[in-house]
């Protein structure tokens, strides 16, 4: 019974997670989608292909079901699965998320909770693994880049929301008020020499 519920609610939770990252995508040129906007590079369609990549292969290899796109070679040393190149497509790296999601969604439905596995790169002893602990890991590693795709678009437009549900209009005003004031705490918290602007 418990096995049933807490499968259900990590895939439920995955595909939540996959669908909010699609949405920080929405509206936006190929060129804000591609752009890198920290200083290591990090950009909104790299996170969707990551992401599409670890599925891909967690869903994939770990359990003996090969996924049936053509995959770069695991952490390739240009960090290619962390931006798109100049032939691939928003469409295309959305396509082969999707298409991921197909794969890996029959995988986490047709094997049971404790189905073992084996992650080659993970190091012994922690490389023998089950789909319990993956459909955890995958869940948190989808987690933690659709934050980032959070705090991307909000630098990009002021887009802000979990899901487009949730989403409220933009006022200007009311933000910079807000920030001003955390500002003005954080000051007060901090006594002594003024920070650099």
């Amino acid at each position: 019974m418990i096995d049933g519920f807490a499968k259900e609610h990590l895939h439920g939770r995955l595909r939540r997670d996959r669908e909010v990252l699609l949405w920080k995508l929405e509206g936006l040129s190929a060129y804000d989608t591609r752009r890198p906007l920290t200083a290591t590079g990090t950009n909104l369609l790299g996170l969707v292909k990551h992401v599409a990549t670890v599925e891909a292969r967690y869903f994939g290899e770990v359990f003996g079901r090969p996924s049936p796109e053509p995959l770069p070679r695991w952490q390739e040393a240009d960090g290619s699965d962390l931006w798109a190149a100049e032939g691939e497509t928003c469409e295309q790296v959305v396509g082969f998320y999707r298409r991921t999601w197909q794969h890996a969604d029959a995988t986490i439905d047709a094997l049971s909770l404790d189905a073992p596995g084996h992650v080659p790169w993970w190091p012994e002893p922690y490389d023998r693994t089950t789909l319990f602990a993956v459909l955890v890991h995958v869940l948190g590693d989808s987690n933690r880049h659709a934050g980032h795709a959070d705090i991307l678009r909000e630098g990009l437009d002021g887009r802000t929301g979990l899901r487009p549900e949730h989403e409220q209009p933009i006022d200007e005003d009311a933000r910079a008020a807000h920030r001003a004031m955390i500002e003005r705490v954080a000051r007060l918290a901090a006594p002594g020499p003024e920070p650099e602007k």
